[in-house]
């Protein structure tokens, strides 16, 4: 790989992560702009070594990193989940991480079209449908 283009792939992962971060920091969110940029670059990362290491070792399975990845999220996104104590909370900040992984997969692995797409629907679905839950499903005042 060219070094400026490993550069360039992990510069656009931190953009897309930092984008998603930048609006669960907004929402004063536990996991916000620094935890998504740092979980897209390093998934981009990772992705890119995996890649790098089934081009020099024939036979090497270039997947096996990325569901270790996948793995290795849920990890982070059930703390999020149990971190709320008896009420189930943090489900969105749990799911913007996964997709902050995934993103950053896609990105290493130089799908950038998916990654820009999922990016752009990741911050609808926070910022827009906060809205319509807000209108149509207002939580119970006791």
């Amino acid at each position: 790989m060219d070094e400026l283009a490993i550069v360039a792939q992990l510069v656009l992962a931190g953009f897309f992560g930092g984008a998603i971060g930048f609006v669960r920091e907004r929402e004063r969110k536990a996991a916000g702009l620094r935890t998504h940029t740092l979980v897209c670059v390093g998934a981009a990362l990772f992705m890119m070594v995996s890649i790098l290491m089934s081009e020099k070792f024939p036979g090497a399975d270039a997947g096996r990193i990325a569901a270790q990845v996948v793995t290795g999220i849920g990890f982070i996104g059930a703390g999020a989940i149990l971190r709320s104590g008896g009420n189930v909370r943090g489900l969105t900040t749990a799911a913007s991480v996964w997709i902050s992984a995934a993103i950053g997969l896609s990105v290493g692995c130089g799908f950038y079209t998916g990654a820009a797409a999922a990016t752009l629907i990741t911050l609808v679905v926070i910022e827009g449908l906060r809205n319509i839950e807000k209108m149509y499903f207002k939580e119970e005042q006791n």
